[in-house]
């Protein structure tokens, strides 16, 4: 399944005339196969013994262009550093307010909720996210 997103992913990236460079595919297989929300920080650390010469900015590069792409999404949340998300479904997500974990939840029941809001407010809404906070398993055992 995950070595087929990152196909996916990498025709789409040709389609749109982007070079994949060995970089640039282990950023995208890393977001693939880690479903932990991760920074670019975090991301830049674990690849970092696999490419030395990478830079922190070659990250945010590659993450800005996914996120342009349309495969990735940014996750900002005040001043914290934004969190990276591989999107092939649309989710929403829950996080422990006690360790800042991020767990995605698929629930096709609020699809309509734009639709809802738009007819509600007027507006013509472009996207929404929807974020719930609480304390996760591991938290609540401590």
């Amino acid at each position: 399944m995950a070595n087929q997103m990152v196909k996916d992913a990498v025709n789409k990236l040709k389609k749109a005339d982007i070079r994949i460079t060995p970089q640039r595919y282990a950023i995208l297989e890393y977001l693939i196969d880690n479903h932990s929300h991760p920074t670019a920080d975090e991301i830049y650390k674990s690849l970092e013994e696999r490419f030395p010469n990478m830079s922190v900015a070659t990250v945010y590069n590659n993450l800005r262009l996914f996120t342009k792409i349309g495969f990735v999404k940014e996750m900002a949340y005040g001043d914290a550093s934004s969190r990276f998300d591989f999107t092939s479904t649309r989710h929403y997500h829950a996080i422990c307010e006690s360790c800042g974990k991020i767990v995605d939840v698929f629930y096709p029941g609020l699809e309509d909720v734009e639709a809802a809001a738009e007819t509600l407010t007027g507006f013509k809404i472009k996207e929404h996210r929807m974020e719930l906070y609480g304390i996760c398993p591991d938290c609540q055992a401590k």
